[in-house]
């Protein structure tokens, strides 16, 4: 008869027993760095109200400015440290949590299955110190996602990967999504489309903009303490008026005509110039790659974004353009998808483009551009009239109602009112007759396609696969007159083709029912996800091979 063990071994054992299980995931901090952003935009933030400070009280301005300033930087600095403290998150093998709160703490926990793109974005001070912001997109609406502010560049990108790798491995049925790839760095994907400064300062001359004058209207509501005159008297402006008008009078009308111009060329250099600084903020460094995963868009001068779109999550493509632009060729193309792209429903993949460089990245989507062999369908007919009646009675009436007015009151401008008021309602008949043409649809194998627009078109295409619903709305003067309108339930963004005949849309309607009832939409994603993974590795490996 064996000797029962002593105790000290039972207790032994126990501790080496609970030392070997594995410990769950820990809650970690984000980068202490994330404190001294804070510090600087604190002292950001305390430039304004101490230059207010120092020129709006005379004499004294500056020694009240200091002690402020040094409370304002102070108070930022401490708060910033407590809002680190207290945020962390965890990692887990379903989904990840993040805790955060200095007086009453919140938690949110994010499954994997509902983030539909990871996204680093480095604003200017951030970008200084090496660190970036994480965002999970998960569809619901800006308010609803997550976000991690600041940590380490390599902790980011290790944190990208992981969470996409889990979330990929949870589409194809995986119980744990943790894989040996997942820290690993992804590798730099095939170039797609880049823009270069030359490309930036062409885009730029197309974005006129006027938000310089904007911006200085902003500033003069603090002119006062800068300037000895008051900027707002309006008897001193109309003396300057009066007196500048006598002085261009008596130059001369050569002179008044150079003047003339010499402005209206000095306003568009300002407008120029203004579009083109923002666009080389923005668009600085453009690239879209194609990826083993997808597409991954990076662009910007001070605030760095690098956003990574998987290519099956991608539900439908919106071609632009611009009235101006597109006399030259330009388009924008842009990615419908769950996720958000500065607040816009639509990822921005290609701003600035010709149309055969979309054509190359829609293929790559899985869409196609609709070529000669299209079978474009326009709108009825009498929809077509119907806007012509309308636009011409809304200009009628008020010609009517605005002529009365003015024959009793000022009977000497009521023909010149009355005549512009019918030449608009012609005009805007006749461009409602005319545009018509350019507004159609069509429906092949696959995809939807819809197209309108006279001067500056817009094309959108979306999957068949991917549609959700399809909806016949029809109004009191549609129902009369036998047209509807066809909404297709694109997640993510909107899609609605207007006037098509009933008999149409109702065709369309059954053809698309049909793919969408042979659609398991329980598994749709893991193959989208699998197919358009296995199409990407494919194609990505092969071209580096070639290279």
């Amino acid at each position: 008869m064996s000797e029962p063990a002593p105790e000290s071994a039972s207790v032994s054992v126990t501790k080496v027993t609970q030392e070997a299980a594995p410990a769950g995931p820990q809650p970690q901090h984000t980068s202490p760095a994330s404190v001294i952003v804070g510090m600087l935009q604190s002292i950001q933030n305390a430039i304004i109200p101490l230059l207010l400070i120092t020129f709006g009280s005379a004499g004294v301005g500056l020694f009240i400015a200091l002690p402020v300033g040094i409370a304002i930087i102070a108070l930022g600095t401490l708060f910033s440290y407590l809002r680190w403290k207290r945020l962390t998150y965890t990692v887990g093998a379903q989904d990840i949590r993040v805790e955060s709160g200095i007086l009453s703490r919140a938690a949110r926990s994010v499954p994997y299955e509902r983030i539909q793109d990871v996204s680093l974005e480095q604003k200017f001070l951030p970008r200084l110190l090496g660190l970036v912001s994480v965002k999970f997109e998960t569809g619901a609406g800006g308010a609803d996602d997550l976000a991690l502010a600041y940590l380490t560049e390599d902790a980011g990108e290790e944190l990208r990967q992981l969470v996409r790798e889990r979330r990929d491995s949870q589409d194809e049925g995986a119980v744990d999504g943790a894989q040996a790839t997942a820290h690993e760095v992804e590798p730099d994907g095939e170039p797609i489309f880049a823009m270069g400064p030359g490309r930036l300062f062409t885009f730029g001359l197309f974005e006129f903009s006027l938000a310089a004058f904007a911006v200085l209207g902003g500033l003069l509501q603090y002119a006062d303490s800068f300037i000895d005159f008051e900027i707002w008297d309006a008897d001193l402006w109309r003396g300057v008026v009066e007196e500048q008008t006598g002085t261009i009078a008596a130059l001369g009308p050569n002179v008044q005509i150079v003047s003339a111009i010499f402005g209206i060329i000095a306003l568009l250099f300002v407008g120029s110039a203004t579009g083109m600084v923002r666009v080389f903020l923005r668009e600085w460094g453009f690239l879209l790659e194609r990826t083993a995963r997808g597409f991954r868009r990076r662009r910007g001068l001070f605030t760095r974004t690098d956003v990574v779109m998987p290519i099956h999550r991608v539900q439908g493509v919106r071609i632009g353009t611009r009235m101006i632009r597109y006399r030259f060729g330009w388009h924008e193309l842009k990615f419908v998808s769950l996720a958000q792209d500065a607040g816009s429903s639509s990822h921005v993949v290609a701003p600035f483009a010709k149309l055969d460089e979309i054509a190359r990245i829609v293929e790559v989507a899985g869409f196609r551009l609709p070529d000669d062999a299209t079978d474009w369908h326009r709108a009825s007919k009498q929809y077509r009239n119907d806007g012509m009646l309308i636009d011409a009675l809304f200009f009628v009436v008020l010609a009517a109602v605005v002529g009365a007015s003015l024959w009793q009151f000022a009977p000497d401008w009521a023909g010149l009112v009355i005549s512009i008021l019918l030449a608009l309602a012609a005009f805007f008949a006749f461009a409602n007759f005319y545009s018509w043409r350019f507004k159609r649809h069509a429906l092949d194998e696959r995809q939807v396609m819809a197209r309108s627009g006279l001067l500056s078109p817009q094309t959108q295409i979306a999957a068949r696969l991917k549609l959700h619903s399809v909806e016949i709305a029809q109004g009191p003067l549609a129902r009369l007159r036998g047209y509807a309108t066809l909404h297709l339930g694109l997640a993510g963004g909107e899609f609605s083709i207007p006037g098509v005949p009933l008999e149409r849309a109702r065709k369309v309607r059954r053809e698309i029912l049909q793919t969408i009832a042979a659609t398991d939409f329980s598994e749709l994603d893991s193959q989208q996800a699998h197919q358009a993974r296995k199409s990407a590795q494919s194609g990505f490996s092969s071209n580096l091979a070639a290279t």
